[in-house]
């Protein structure tokens, strides 16, 4: 801190009582008067230093948490704008803000001025123990006042101790709070997950204290063991193990929020405003009786999609409904993409972090994946307009796998994003299946994968209406119907195509884990299908970003083998041969890989994401090298994140790992769910090579017709209607002209 200080001029300050300082030097050699030069990277250090005080150190706040959000010459920050004409979409762009109003450093400043105050003050309380050895002779008589509503308050307190000659005494303090409710915005509070053991009613902070200070030896000693077998693996870069712990960072400055599992304990919320109505589907039920009634998965579907009919309402996604009998209730997790980003739960991007959760916390990541199988079942026709073109979609739709698990309601209002709609984005139900069944291969719980597996089977079958020409394999809509939300894809891509050969195989593994012999061939035949489509892509070498002809379409994209990771993760068979997979991977960079990239070798410019490198997706990367074997390139890459985000002579991301950065040294989304990936790599570093299940002979014809009727027939009920343009022609001759002058 006395470091902090100095390079900050705060120390050249005159002692006030009240007021803040006029002028120091913001990280210049001179008056900014005479020079508005700024070294970049030292102020970028200083705030990791202080976000890691903040992490280590109760006793200093934690008031730098946006700091570097705003900035200024000459570093770049990437941003977007939305052009809106009669309520109508006309363009929105991403843009690059070289500079900011000196107003904005002002504001970065003060945040961190904040936090050193706190320092300050602790040296001042620090230095009257010191000399007097105690509080006793301030005459608190004199200045104390009771606090008023809203206003701050304080204490300080102090321990005497007599330390003998080369001897050593310890002085244990222990700081808690009890905060037992989760308040939202649209009025349902929660219990946290403690109240479980210390109650609810407000008043446990001194038993909690107490428990610390009893236990905490031995919570240090099990963090240690831990931390010991990986931070002494000597096979490993030195950089490696303390990035891996690092990045744990998220998980407790994510946003986190653990329930107790029990349903709100308030709610304001009139319940008969939301309604999750499966009317629409009424009319396709009651041709259900032309199929065979055979004990299989379909028919078992469309008499559920019965009853939930009759009930005229379906549950929200409330995953706690789906434990078995005898199954420990671990409470329900929400932590939010980023701080920026405020979505609970994302799941496209959840799906890279999650690897983190399966590993260390795994009953929290099986109450997630419950929570999105809920809300698979889940269907809101309720409206929410889109910012893209201005239309009203359904919020959330029988069988699509909703983006997030909400904002302001989570869990009964699903799908907070609303700048596409996302029930027809390509990645998120394989996605689903995907990491639904690595969390049955990690954990082995045969119960969970019972529950889940109708929501698998829908999820999968929901899909079938992206296959438009019926080969087998799904095609991307022509807009970002992905995780890369601003790079626009159309027809087979690797990406989401990758992903959906890969979920078929997933889908059925776990049909023979839950033993639907009749679904586990059907699948198959359907993933061989999907994988022959999907081999079209291969130029020679590499998969081509999609199959449209556009300008991206011969596009080298970092996470083109998305599928082959997961399915490798998962004990499958890989997806694409092994000499193509090693040759896909013939990639790294300085600072991570970059999304997109030319066959010249030129990054990809043609939208604001394909010339990202994204630090989540190369730590992917990195682990689909591993998978690979290719370890020395696998850390190369990775180390390029390293070396950007935590090194001293990097950009100064400790402890708030961006989504995004470019060549350039721009950096977008702060503090970001993403880089928990880095823990993928663990996952292929720590376990023992995964069991590939044999090829299957061929499945008799009969046997498929028999099951593909059924399948089509819930398909067909998922399909979703086309949504008719609620815009006049002059509006659409309008916004199609106000776009091509804008392009």
């Amino acid at each position: 801190m006395k470091e902090v200080r100095k390079v900050v001029g705060i120390d050249l300050l005159k002692k006030v009582c009240t007021g803040s300082p006029q002028r120091n030097r913001k990280f210049g050699t001179q008056d900014l008067r005479e020079s508005p030069t700024i070294d970049k990277f030292q102020y970028q250090r200083l705030v990791g230093k202080l976000i890691y005080l903040s992490h280590t150190r109760l006793d200093i706040t934690y008031a730098i948490n946006v700091a570097n959000q705003f900035m200024h010459d000459p570093r770049r920050s990437t941003s977007g704008y939305c052009m809106f004409l009669g309520g109508n979409l006309v363009t929105w762009r991403s843009k690059k803000q070289n500079v900011v109003a000196r107003a904005s450093v002002e504001v970065e400043f003060r945040a961190m001025t904040h936090g050193i105050y706190e320092e300050l003050w602790m040296k001042i309380i620090l230095d009257e123990t010191y000399e007097h050895g105690s509080f006793d002779h301030l005459n608190f008589a004199e200045t104390a006042a009771p606090s008023g509503p809203g206003s701050s308050i304080g204490a300080a307190i102090a321990a005497t101790v007599t330390v003998p000659s080369n001897a050593q005494r310890i002085v244990t303090f222990s700081l808690a709070w009890d905060c037992p409710e989760v308040k939202f915005s649209e009025g349902r509070t929660y219990y946290r997950r403690y109240t479980k053991f210390y109650g609810t009613n407000g008043h446990a902070a001194a038993d909690i204290a107490h428990d610390a200070i009893i236990e905490h030896c031995q919570w240090e000693a099990q963090i240690d063991d831990w931390q010991r077998p990986i931070l002494e693996d000597k096979r490993l870069p030195e950089w490696y193990p303390t990035t891996l712990l690092n990045e744990l960072y998220y998980l407790n400055s994510g946003g986190t929020i653990w329930t107790d599992g029990s349903p709100p304990v308030y709610s304001l919320v009139n319940k008969g405003e939301r309604k999750y109505s499966l009317d629409g589907f009424i009319s396709g039920l009651k041709n259900n009786n032309n199929l065979s009634h055979q004990n299989d998965t379909a028919i078992n579907i469309l008499e559920m999609f019965s009853s939930a009919v009759e009930q005229t309402h379906s549950s929200p996604a409330y995953g706690v409904n789906l434990l078995q009998e005898g199954e420990e209730n671990i409470g329900q997790f929400l932590y939010l993409e980023g701080i920026e980003y405020q979505m609970w739960n994302t799941y496209d991007v959840h799906f890279y972090s999650s690897f983190s959760l399966v590993m260390l916390f795994p009953k929290l990541e099986l109450s997630i994946q419950r929570d999105f199988a809920a809300a698979v079942l889940m269907h809101d026709p309720s409206k929410m307009k889109l910012l893209c073109d201005g239309q009203w979609a359904p919020r959330k739709v029988l069988g699509a796998v909703p983006h997030d698990i909400g904002i302001n309601d989570p869990w009964f209002e699903v799908n907070g994003y609303n700048l596409y709609n996302t029930d027809r984005w390509k990645d998120l139900n394989p996605k689903f299946v995907l990491q639904i069944y690595r969390d049955v291969v990690a954990t082995g719980d045969k119960k969970f994968a019972q529950a889940v597996w109708p929501s698998v089977y829908i999820a999968i079958a929901y899909m079938d209406q992206f296959d438009k020409d019926g080969d087998g394999m799904i095609e991307n809509e022509g807009f970002p119907d992905q995780t890369y939300d601003t790079w626009s894809v159309s027809g087979v891509s690797a990406y989401s195509g990758g992903l959906w050969v890969a979920a078929l195989q997933a889908a059925s593994a776990l049909a023979r884990e839950v033993g639907d012999k009749g679904s586990e061939d059907y699948f198959w035949f359907k993933f061989q299908k999907a994988k022959a489509v999907y081999e079209k892509l291969w130029n020679g070498s590499y998969f081509n970003y999609d199959s449209s002809g556009g300008r991206s379409s011969s596009s080298i994209q970092a996470d083109q083998l998305a599928g082959q990771w997961y399915a490798r993760a998962c004990g499958l068979l890989p997806i694409v041969e092994e000499k193509k997979s090693t040759s896909a991977l013939q990639m790294d960079g300085r600072r991570g890989a970059v999304n997109g990239m030319l066959p010249d070798g030129k990054v990809d410019m043609s939208t604001m994401q394909s010339r990202e490198i994204w630090s989540g997706v190369t730590y992917a990367l990195a682990a689909t090298m591993i998978q690979e074997n290719m370890i020395d390139m696998a850390f190369q890459t990775a180390g390029g994140v390293y070396e950007t985000a935590w090194s001293n002579n990097g950009l100064g991301y400790s402890f708030q790992t961006p989504e995004a950065w470019t060549t350039k040294d721009e950096y977008r989304s702060l503090c970001y769910m993403r880089p928990l990936a880095i823990w993928a790599m663990q996952w292929e570093l720590s376990r023992a090579k995964h069991t590939q299940h044999e090829s299957k002979s061929d499945i008799k014809e009969d046997i498929l017709s028999r099951y593909h009727d059924g399948f089509s027939k819930v398909a067909h009920l998922l399909k979703v209607k086309e949504e008719t343009d609620s815009r006049s022609l002059f509006q659409v001759i309008y916004d199609f002209t106000c776009k091509r002058m804008w392009v």
